[in-house]
């Protein structure tokens, strides 16, 4: 397997007046295409702002992040915002959905952005709906759904445009722990699918899931 993220001594600080806080170390680390791996440690210790720089939310202060063989770290945000709209899906712990659509409406929209014709966007999100088991649900709006539900219309979302890499940050989070369970069964399902997970957390019970584990603590990579 190729690596499908990679940095190389990234490093994040933050200035506030005459105050740098150094959130991120040299960390330099490569995660393999189709692998499934957990991004985990306390609260304020760097695993959020890593997975900002491997996603291309954020750009390292010093080094380098790469997307396959691209360096996000140094290109305009233009080429960035494609980039990611093509290669990454994300799914975060709030699921952001927005109320007034339907869950179809919501997966749609992420295909409206992308410039996806009218008539394959409706067809493209009943398959994905089908996939995270909600088909039935393609008409309800956030508010009719449970936790769990809305998190998985999040992740049909993030596969809107069939990126090769899901990233996602504390998905479970806010889950009691049977839609927990269901959630990740369906991750586990597309890493065998072919999917790119990664998956920051400070769970252990998620990290059990995954191929590997990356520990993050006071802003270093433990390998």
């Amino acid at each position: 397997m190729n690596n499908i993220i990679r940095t190389e001594h990234a490093a994040k600080s933050y200035k506030s007046g005459e105050i740098t806080t150094t959130a991120l170390k040299d960390v330099s680390l490569e995660i393999l295409q189709g692998s499934f791996t957990c991004i985990i440690g306390p609260s304020g210790h760097g695993k959020s702002t890593l997975m900002h720089l491997i996603g291309g939310l954020d750009r390292p202060t010093d080094g380098k992040v790469y997307i396959g063989d691209v360096e996000i770290s140094r290109i305009p945000n233009s080429d960035l915002a494609r980039l990611r709209g093509k290669r990454v899906g994300f799914v975060f712990q709030f699921f952001n959905l927005m109320q007034g659509l339907t869950a179809i409406e919501n997966v749609e929209i992420a295909m409206m952005l992308a410039g996806v014709p009218d008539r394959e966007q409706r067809v493209r999100a009943v398959k994905l709906l089908a996939l995270v088991g909600l088909a039935e649900k393609a008409g309800a709006k956030p508010g009719q759904l449970s936790g769990g539900q809305q998190q998985r219309v999040a992740i049909a979302r993030a596969l809107a445009n069939d990126p090769d890499i899901l990233l996602m940050d504390e998905p479970t989070g806010n889950l009691d722990s049977v839609a927990e369970a269901e959630v990740l069964d369906l991750l586990q399902t597309l890493h065998r699918q072919g999917k790119t997970v990664v998956i920051v957390t400070h769970s252990d019970e998620v990290a059990k899931r995954a191929e590997r584990i990356i520990r993050v603590k006071d802003g270093l990579v433990a390998h």
